[in-house]
C-alpha cells in the first residue's frame, strides 16, 4: 500500500502543480529511504488541440522523501505522443 500511496501523493502534486498525469512509469525505492518516481504528463494540450498539433508528452524524474511528500522534479524528456520511446 505504500507505493500506492506515493504514486496518489505524486499524482496530486503533479494535477495542481504542473500538469495532470498521464501515467506513472516507475517507482523506485532510494538508499535514503526516499521514492523516485517517473510520471507522464501531457503537456500544453489546449495550445497543441488549436493547431492540430499531436500532444506532447514529458516525462519527469520527481523525488519523495521518507513522508511520502514531493521534495522536487525535473522534466528529463519531452516528446510527441505519437512517437515511439524505446528506453535501453
Amino acid at each position: 500500500m505504500e507505493i500506492k500511496q506515493i504514486m496518489n501523493n505524486v499524482a496530486e502534486f503533479f494535477n495542481e502543480h504542473v500538469a495532470p498525469p498521464h501515467k506513472i512509469t516507475s517507482v523506485e525505492a532510494r538508499e535514503d529511504e526516499g521514492w523516485s518516481v517517473t510520471i507522464e504528463v501531457i503537456e500544453e494540450k489546449e495550445y497543441m488541440k488549436k493547431y492540430a498539433k499531436d500532444e506532447m508528452v514529458g516525462t519527469y524524474e520527481v523525488l519523495v522523501n521518507k513522508n511520502k511528500e514531493v521534495t522536487s522534479f525535473k522534466r528529463q524528456d519531452i516528446r510527441y505522443r505519437s512517437a515511439l520511446h524505446v528506453e535501453v
